[in-house]
């Protein structure tokens, strides 16, 4: 079913004029999900749909005849990915058959500040099982529950992730725009190999109350669009400060609920861009594509630092997945404590035990190794973890991006955001042949990251990454807006079956 690519301001213009219902917007996403995700390409990026959708749409419509008009997300489809709660019909599973029922007893936050925008949630996503912690090898956009997500460019393409359904879904255009999360890589990884705009915020600006957890100090929610200024939107709906995540604290004079004023097409004038080549890579092709971006983004009037080298950047992976491993079994197991007794799982053990009974459902493929290593952690009070997460910041912040930012005066750094979609391999797992670095620094530092399309390589998107300080998002979506709005380098996907390798 052919759906334009509409974006959000032109949907509430249509439904401010009545050419559009928020209850008709409904049934054409619903209509186009069955054709494009369910059958025809058979992208599967959808885990299961919102049962009262429509009914909610009607209620949305009826406001907006009274005059209540919530916002910019009044009647706007959005899907999200399915370890974030929803109490209504929806199950919150993080892809696992091990909290297969599990029916939330209250919103995520961030789920209810989107329901008080008046966003319509039509869906969860699905992702990488556990959002990607659970074995090694792993399938990205694989989980026992929802199977296996494609990339819509190329059916026999990763979707990456563990955002997976998130980012296929948007690309796919089976909504307006979608919630992500993102520990490491799991919000820019499949934003840009699906070829949309991602925005990885800073720790905190978003809350992760309701959120199935691998990492308090690492783990954060973030929107997926087709533009930045969609992307803008969503995230502005979901910022505020949530007692329940003391993380959002220092946030809440810093969180914005309208970038609007970022919206800008000389929004590049007069920024001091670093381009960080120790973590570009050496592939000729992305080379390519980068030095082309740096181009368009000099003729926007930024001032190109080049190099403007991260230090450290690699020096802090073992220390990252023990940090991961720790903080995975405290907050896992204060998640699934406070579930109902009618839950399968009220703890790690219980989910590593439900796995082991059920390996032919659950684990056909990879195993469980990140669960077994966490599973044998100690308390996070043991002076190896608190090391570990000391020396994370140390590397990341004062002696990795800050460093760099203070050398030579930056307000972003860029990079090449990844490579192109790798085949789907269910044998042998993730085939990432990457030899660039895009997300563990902000990740890890809890900094600001975007992607946008920059190109592609036979068919297949790569894109192109701004990062920067903490909560300097409105600056990055101006530099992302502006080099988005000179290139246009998004294309709508193609359901190839394989991708195109002709020269």
């Amino acid at each position: 079913m052919i759906l334009p690519e509409w974006t959000i301001s032109e949907l509430q213009e249509k439904m401010e004029s009545g050419e559009l219902t928020a209850r008709q917007l409904a049934g054409l996403y619903l209509q186009r999900i069955e054709a494009v995700d369910k059958s025809g390409p058979y992208i599967n990026s959808i885990i299961e749909l919102n049962p009262d959708a429509l009914a909610l749409a009607e209620k949305l419509d009826e406001e907006r005849k009274a005059g209540k008009v919530r916002g910019a997300l009044h009647g706007i489809p959005i899907l999200i990915k399915d370890n974030i709660d929803t109490h209504d019909r929806m199950q919150t599973t993080a892809g696992s058959l091990a909290l297969e029922g599990n029916i939330a007893a209250q919103d995520a936050h961030i789920v209810k500040q989107l329901r008080k925008a008046g966003a319509l949630i039509l869906g969860k996503t699905n992702l990488s099982e556990w959002a990607n912690f659970r074995g090694k090898p792993s399938v990205s956009g694989w989980s026992s529950r929802g199977g296996l997500t494609r990339n819509p460019h190329a059916l026999d393409r990763s979707a990456c992730g563990s955002s997976s359904g998130s980012g296929a879904a948007v690309a796919a255009n089976l909504c307006i725009a979608a919630v992500g999360t993102e520990t490491d890589g799991s919000i820019i990884c499949p934003s840009q190999t699906n070829g949309i705009v991602g925005i990885k915020p800073t720790l905190g600006l978003l809350s992760r109350s309701g959120i199935i957890p691998i990492s308090h100090s690492q783990d954060t929610p973030g929107p997926m669009a087709r533009t930045v200024r969609d992307a803008a939107i969503l995230l502005g709906a979901m910022t505020g400060a949530d007692k329940t995540d003391p993380a959002t604290r220092s946030g809440r004079k810093r969180a914005l609920r309208d970038y609007s004023k970022s919206f800008d097409y000389e929004g590049l004038k007069g920024a001091r861009i670093g381009v960080a080549r120790n973590m570009a890579g050496s592939n000729p092709k992305i080379i390519k594509i980068f030095e082309l971006c740096l181009e368009v983004m000099k003729q926007l009037g930024a001032v190109i630092v080049d190099p403007a080298d991260v230090p450290n950047f690699d020096k802090f992976s073992k220390t990252e997945v023990e940090v991961l491993h720790y903080e995975f079994k405290a907050d896992l197991n204060k998640y699934l404590k406070a579930l109902g007794e009618e839950a399968r799982v009220h703890s790690l053990e219980d989910v590593i035990r439900f796995n082991e009974e059920n390996a032919d459902r659950v684990m056909p493929y990879f195993g469980q190794e990140h669960m077994l290593a966490a599973q044998a952690k100690g308390p996070l009070s043991e002076k190896k973890y608190r090391d570990a997460l000391a020396k994370n910041h140390r590397l990341t912040r004062k002696e990795g991006l800050d460093a760099a930012f203070r050398k030579h005066k930056l307000d972003a750094i860029v990079v090449p955001s990844g490579g192109p979609a790798w085949m789907i391999d269910l044998a042998n797992g993730d085939a990432l042949n990457w030899d660039m670095e895009s997300t563990s620094p902000p990740a890890v530092a809890g900094y600001p990251h975007i992607t946008v399309p920059a190109g592609f390589l036979f068919g297949l998107p790569v894109g192109i990454s701004f990062i920067a300080k903490a909560w300097q998002e409105a600056d990055l979506i101006k530099y992302a807006y502006a080099f988005e709005q000179a290139t246009q380098y998004r294309r709508q996907p193609r359901y190839l079956p394989t991708a195109n390798l002709n020269p």
